[in-house]
């Protein structure tokens, strides 16, 4: 994440059941929530719990408020409170017979006075819907900016059957904890199961389940396995208590006392806690799930048995024909009991091919593992609050290059140096400056060539004079962060922020059009570049290395200029030799910020050292970088700051920032000048339209107008605010790319600048 981002979602709003409410969904609101705090401790979560009877449920300290089910005005109520929390999303758990009003209709009311957008996990899909239960789903998908689904079938019937947008649509499995896979005879001894091989059901024992298959296959089981034992594990579900207390549970007991295996069955009337729950789940043997609604399109108690590697055989609802797919269950038909008692006693008679799905049933599980399904929502969610506004045609600003413009530069900048951060296009005064910024901005003055000598003088020096009181003698090192009243935040700068600042100097020290400014340049940087040889950040030493070419260039035969390049060059040579992969031609094992910087250095550094292999090494390292850098429709595609820090791994495409455009562009026209390859000259055009609208998003980033640039790209479209680095690394870009148009007509004759 780039020097002064945020987390893009810091508070949410979370509706649905929760413990120690007992029923399933209020098990997966518990976990969702425990999932997410664990993942993203600095997100603040909001729990509004539903209840269902007149008392409020003994809720924890996590959740915020609860509401009645059927009381209108608390779902009015509850609007206007979330709406004041400063909550930045809403994101509901959906399961008919939860919320109040004719099909829950009594959420929609709520959901209808929040400004906030709306993420629904939906737990039941219904294909054929009565009118109630259409209307209130519609309202859902009107109301929703995504909608979670659970199984593939869910997006097909939503969009089949309710005219859903499959944008809208994100499929995420159903959560499952992340326990070790252990062998069940190691459990089974506090249960009082030793010796007898196991089978388990569980979950809120209601008809729908299909208990009575499984007791009616159990004769022909016990048949070849006299010591089997079916547990069922589960209270009776409370609307069935109320209608008629505990009689489902003694038919099914009677049941398998008629047909003689009651000493093979075991009722556990019991709702668990979460881990007593996961240990019964590590004892048995076959889990099976007898149910017999084929459009049951969630299991939690089936994605949990998954989660733990257990063996399975299932009817074929939906979420089991998804979820066992590819042989990781077995599946038979609804109500074939005989085909439960074959297969059952087929897993149970060979111990191997047990083991075998059992290996794979877990393989499956790590894919659904809680924090697993908190990034992708949260992923989600950060989109949907980013928001994404009307795409621009990607000519909306033609692919012409930009004339450098200093107007933002300015509105960015004050008598004391250039602020760092905006609120769209104002200056955020909080933030105060950086050292990083006016380096950049200095260097940036050097190179407008049109801009009037009185203006040069007035911003060149404003921006010298913060590099120059930056400096501190005692720790000889730049600061880089100053609070807005001047004060500065810290007795020395990161090691990047010195390596830019030697950069900058020695740019100055080349560059500036007025001798006194040359001259100031190259004091400071004979005061203050030996710091570079303590330095060990490869981008460091890349920045020095370019700061120190500029000096040698102005001053052949400057002594230590020489030394930081001989040095630094070497180095990462080292470097790049101890991190390489057949696959993997880089420095470092992992990819970050201002990559390309680094193989310009080692070009510019060759050339000036007469060291041809040096100069391979960054047209190497550059085409390697400029290849991740492509995206499949063969744009500019910058390293975004999610791909930060993941080992030996494809970059990630968001979010992509200003910077990582301005820094190919310059090592492109670095390769271009060492070996008049038109090739160099390509890629840098592309990545400069990148700032044009030829993006993953075809969204323009400059604003021609007033030469600003917007912050970045988000999945959900522009950060629309306008920092300095961004304004500084367009500007910076377009002084590049209208040097290196000069030197490709020089060179092989007119061409258009950017076409």
């Amino acid at each position: 994440m780039a020097r002064g981002a945020k987390q893009p979602v810091e508070h949410i709003a979370l509706i649905g059941n929760f413990l120690p409410r007992k029923c399933g969904l209020a098990t997966f609101t518990t976990d969702t929530y425990t999932a997410l705090r664990h993942r993203f401790p600095d997100v603040k979560v909001d729990v509004y719990a539903m209840d269902d009877h007149a008392a409020p449920y003994a809720y924890p300290a996590e959740v915020t408020a609860s509401i009645a089910e059927q009381d209108l005005a608390a779902y009015l109520d509850t609007a206007r409170r979330i709406e004041a929390s400063g909550a930045q999303a809403v994101w509901v758990q959906h399961e008919y017979g939860i919320y109040g009003g004719a099909a829950g209709e009594h959420l929609l009311a709520l959901l209808d006075r929040l400004t906030l957008p709306v993420i629904v996990t939906l737990h039941t899909i219904l294909e054929k819907p009565n009118a109630d239960q259409r209307r209130v789903m519609e309202g859902l998908l009107r109301r929703a900016s995504r909608v979670i689904v659970m199984a593939v079938k869910g997006r097909e019937i939503l969009q089949r059957v309710y005219g859903a947008s499959a944008k809208s649509i994100v499929m995420i499995p159903h959560g499952v904890p992340d326990r070790a896979l252990v062998d069940p005879d190691t459990r089974k001894a506090a249960f009082g199961w030793k010796g007898r091989k196991t089978l388990l059901t569980f979950g809120l024992l209601a008809p729908n389940k299909g208990i009575e298959t499984m007791i009616e296959a159990l004769p022909a089981v016990v048949a070849q396995h006299p010591e089997v034992l079916y547990a069922v594990l589960g209270a009776t579900h409370p609307n069935l208590v109320a209608h008629e207390g505990e009689a489902y549970r003694d038919r099914l007991k009677a049941l398998a006392a008629d047909l003689g295996v009651a000493n093979n069955i075991e009722f556990i009337d019991a709702f668990l806690e979460h881990d007593e729950l996961l240990s019964y789940l590590e004892a048995a043997d076959v889990y099976v799930t007898p149910y017999n609604n084929p459009a049951q399109i969630t299991s939690g108690t089936l994605s949990y048995a998954i989660g733990i590697g257990k063996p399975v055989v299932s009817t074929p609802y939906v979420h089991a024909t998804e979820i066992l797919a590819d042989g990781h269950g077995v599946l038979v038909p609804f109500g074939d009991s005989a085909a439960f008692a074959r297969e059952i006693n087929t897993l149970l008679g060979n111990d191997r091919a047990r083991r075998r799905l059992s290996d794979r049933a877990y393989a499956r599980g790590r894919t659904m593992i809680w924090p697993h399904l908190a990034e992708v929502a949260m992923r989600e969610i950060a989109t949907v609050v980013a928001g994404r506004p009307a795409r621009l045609s990607a000519g909306a600003l033609g692919l012409s290059a930009l004339k450098p413009d200093f107007a933002a530069v300015e509105r960015m900048s004050d008598s004391t140096g250039m602020l760092q951060h905006s609120i769209y296009s104002v200056p955020d005064r909080r933030h105060g400056y950086c050292i990083d910024d006016n380096a950049r901005a200095l260097i940036l003055v050097t190179q407008m060539r049109d801009m009037p000598e009185a203006q040069v003088d007035k911003w060149l020096t404003v921006y010298a004079s913060f590099l120059q009181y930056a400096w501190n003698p005692e720790a000889r090192r730049f600061r880089n962060f100053m609070n807005f009243d001047r004060t500065w935040c810290e007795d020395f700068g990161s090691e990047d922020s010195n390596g830019r600042t030697l950069w900058a100097l020695g740019i100055c020290a080349r560059d500036a059009q007025l001798r006194k400014h040359r001259d100031w340049a190259i004091a400071l940087f004979d005061a203050t570049a030996s710091l570079a040889l303590e330095l060990g950040s490869p981008r460091a030493h890349a920045f020095a290395m370019l700061g120190a070419v500029a000096v040698l260039e102005a001053f052949p035969g400057h002594a230590m200029a020489r030394t930081i390049l001989e040095r630094f060059s070497e180095e990462l040579l080292t470097l790049l030799a101890e991190a390489r992969r057949p696959e993997w031609q880089w420095f470092e094992i992992v990819l970050a910020y201002d990559n390309a910087r680094l193989p310009e250095a080692m070009i510019r550094a060759g050339r000036a050292l007469g060291r041809k292999d040096v100069v391979a090494c960054g047209l190497e390292t550059l085409a390697w970088i400029v290849g991740r850098q492509t995206s499949p429709e063969g744009r500019f595609r910058a390293v975004g700051t999610e791909s930060f820090g993941r080992v030996y791994a494809d970059p990630l495409p968001f979010d992509q920032q200003p910077l990582e455009a301005q820094a190919t562009v310059d090592a492109c026209a670095a390769a271009f000048e060492a070996t008049d390859d038109r090739r160099w000259l390509e890629e840098a055009q592309r990545a400069y339209r990148w700032y044009l609208g030829q993006n993953d998003l075809d969204l323009p980033l400059a604003t021609q107008a007033d030469g600003g640039c917007f912050d970045g790209l988000m999945p959900g479209g522009l950060n629309r605010n306008q920092g300095a680095e961004s304004i500084l690394a367009l500007q910076l870009a377009s002084c590049t790319i209208s040097g290196l148009s000069k030197r490709a007509e020089t060179v092989n004759g007119p061409r258009s600048a950017v076409a």
